[in-house]
């Protein structure tokens, strides 16, 4: 059997008309309830390191910082949920999406971790390699680690762009084996990696705003790995990057092991594998998102039966921006909880 297809509306503001202003405005200005977390450190079996951000009613981070510990052991125990959201390109637990996220869920008894991807938590990490879009090795190594945590837990997923890509291939790839998880979510998952990236190298605001604002942050980590790791880097192409393949052929491929950006394009991309899912699974993207057009979108015979492909017309990029001026993020966590809760 196919996979279900939802075109529902989001309910996007008029003053919002299109794709672009979507995305921008709910990243920039749109009003979302702020969370607060306490880290916990875990060293990965490469010699490297993660840091997860932890929420959850009773988990106070004023007190955890006040007594010298930065995590109770045990765990404060959730009344039945957790979720686990994993953020996307150069984001992190201080996201607006991930604020708004956390909040809801913790709100409503849930415990939240934000897990981060290498050198997005604040500190550069341990080794020249960083993090990629279909990194599902390391969303396997995440998942593994919360899960141990808090092993009674009804555990849940979301991953946002380029975590949700990543999380929806790993989820393709285990198939059965994921079946703990309750139930996923991947919001705005670029799945078809090289129309997402060309897409983004083509036309004025994906060139000069959304490459340049991510480029910005990327040169200025691998610049700091090249200062570690002499000689492990191509810093002269890093630097004359324009846009995102060029950034990945100099670096993001080599150091992960892919052949150019084309290669990692490829293989790294989830739509192969959402055949395989085997996970209720929400996979959400507006048709009129900048990063992944429509046209790009996967069809009902290109994900399995375990899936629900929810199209609106409208959303942006990890945009859902919904309510009167300025707007606020609710409609997105209210559409996940939703879906975990009827599966629909």
């Amino acid at each position: 059997m196919p996979a279900l297809l939802d075109t529902a509306p989001c309910p996007s503001p008029r003053w919002l008309p299109e794709g672009h202003s979507q995305t921008i405005f709910a990243a920039l200005f749109a009003r979302h309830h702020h969370a607060s977390f306490v880290r916990e450190r875990v060293d990965t079996p490469d010699g490297d390191f993660i840091d997860l951000d932890w929420t959850a009613p009773g988990l106070v981070p004023a007190a955890a910082a006040a007594s010298g510990a930065r995590l109770p052991d045990p765990l404060p125990q959730p009344t039945d949920n957790a979720l686990v959201l994993f953020h996307g390109l150069e984001g992190s637990s201080r996201s607006p999406y991930a604020q708004a996220m956390t909040q809801y869920f913790r709100s409503r008894g849930w415990t939240v971790v934000v897990p981060h991807f290498r050198g997005c938590s604040g500190e550069p990490n341990r080794l020249p390699r960083a993090y990629h879009s279909g990194d599902s090795k390391e969303i396997g190594f995440m998942l593994d680690t919360v899960r141990r945590r808090l092993p009674d837990a009804r555990w849940h997923a979301v991953g946002v762009s380029l975590g949700g890509n990543a999380l929806l291939k790993h989820l393709g790839e285990a198939g059965a084996a994921a079946r703990w998880l309750t139930a996923a979510a991947g919001i705005s998952a670029p799945v078809d990696l090289m129309a997402g990236g060309t897409t983004l190298g083509t036309g004025f605001v994906n060139r000069q705003v959304y490459t340049q604002m991510f480029l910005r942050t990327l040169k200025t980590k691998t610049l700091q790995k090249s200062q570690m790791f002499p000689g492990t880097i191509d810093i002269l192409r890093v630097a004359n990057a324009r846009d995102l393949y060029e950034f990945d052929d100099a670096y993001t491929a080599p150091v992960h092991g892919f052949a150019g950006a084309a290669d990692y394009w490829t293989r790294a991309s989830s739509k192969p594998v959402l055949v395989d899912i085997a996970v209720p699974t929400l996979v959400l993207n507006a048709r009129n998102d900048p990063f992944l057009p429509g046209r790009y979108l996967p069809g009902t015979h290109e994900a399995s039966n375990q899936v629900l492909l929810h199209q609106p017309a409208q959303g942006g990029h990890v945009g859902f921006s919904s309510g009167r001026f300025p707007g606020n993020l609710n409609w997105l966590p209210q559409r996940i909880a939703t879906y975990f809760r009827t599966g629909a």
